[in-house]
């Protein structure tokens, strides 16, 4: 079991395969506080530039990571924050180039591309995977919570400008929240800013996994499709699939984890504290449990718990 704070997974990802995790800032800090992440509500919202986690301590750990032979698609800058708020990512891209062949993507929410030095640090990246929600300040507000000094427009402009500059793969995600930019109208206009940016490939998600606000609510398929089909020949809808046909997925963890919710509720911050597992790779399997019914989400106030179904709890 992979205990390293800073380093996770492998894990499966539906658009990188096998995904080895580098976080590079604390639990959620970041420029935004968006209303569909699993992952709870934004504690340090933040656009400051530091170098939140040490380079030499991602760098050492990677290294010794790098040794286990293991199955990697991609070396992922994500986790639990805003990855380029980490102001040496620039350095470390350039430093693993050095270390490994293995490609490197970034997932970054795209909100600080308009700074020539942020889209400089990432020129040396393989992959780039920013997401657009809104393209209009009201639902940029309604939907990501920004940070007060963000606006919509520099954001676009920095997304069209990073396009120019940078030479690999662009892969721009887009979150549809029911109600909230599923409009014809609002589809129509992010369709006409994305055909400006034009990335490699456009890929549309809904709401399927817990988020941090109960009224954020999926799309179903039928209008999954049909607002893929107005957007562009490159779209593409980010379907889930199961984990388990993935061989980092352990039934082993999966067992822990029930047996730990069958004793009390808990945040997806209680069974990684208590596994000593990254809350990315904790959310992998509370998908399938999801899914299968075996586990539910509670909330409390402002905080979502996980708890075991009543069939899960009736003995065998």
């Amino acid at each position: 079991m992979n205990t390293q704070s800073h380093i996770f997974g492998p894990v499966p990802s539906r658009r990188l395969g096998f995904s080895l995790g580098i976080d590079l800032v604390p639990y959620k800090t970041c420029s935004f506080d968006c209303v569909y992440c699993q992952l709870g509500r934004t504690t340090n919202k933040t656009i400051q530039r530091r170098e939140y986690v040490s380079k030499k301590l991602i760098m050492k750990e990677l290294e010794e990571r790098l040794t286990k032979g293991e199955e990697i698609d991609y070396i992922t800058f994500s986790g639990s924050g805003e990855p380029t708020l980490n102001s040496k990512i620039g350095e470390m891209i350039r430093d693993i180039k050095r270390m490994t062949a293995i490609p490197i993507a970034v997932l970054t929410n795209g909100s600080l591309l308009f700074e020539v030095e942020m889209r400089d640090e990432l020129r040396n990246a393989d992959l780039v995977l920013p997401s657009l929600d809104a393209v209009k300040q009201n639902i940029f507000e309604m939907i990501n919570r920004p940070h007060e000094g963000l606006l919509m427009e520099k954001i676009v402009e920095g997304l069209k400008k990073f396009r120019k500059e940078f030479e690999n793969e662009i892969w721009l995600e887009v979150m549809l929240v029911k109600d909230i930019n599923d409009g014809v109208g609002d589809v129509k206009q992010m369709t006409d800013v994305i055909n400006e940016i034009d990335p490699d490939k456009v890929q549309l998600n809904t709401v399927v996994r817990p988020p941090c606000e109960s009224f954020a609510m999926p799309l179903d398929p039928v209008k999954m499709k049909e607002i893929s089909k107005m957007i562009s020949e490159k779209s593409e809808i980010i379907a889930s699939h199961d984990r388990r046909a993935q061989t980092a997925y352990e039934k082993e963890i999966e067992k822990e984890i029930v047996t730990l919710l069958k004793r009390r509720p808990c945040t997806i911050e209680d069974i990684s504290s208590f596994l000593g597992m990254h809350r990315n790779e904790i959310v992998k399997y509370i998908e399938v449990l999801e899914r299968e019914k075996r586990v539910m989400e509670r909330r409390h106030g402002n905080q979502s718990y996980l708890v075991v179904s009543e069939d899960e709890m009736r003995p065998m």
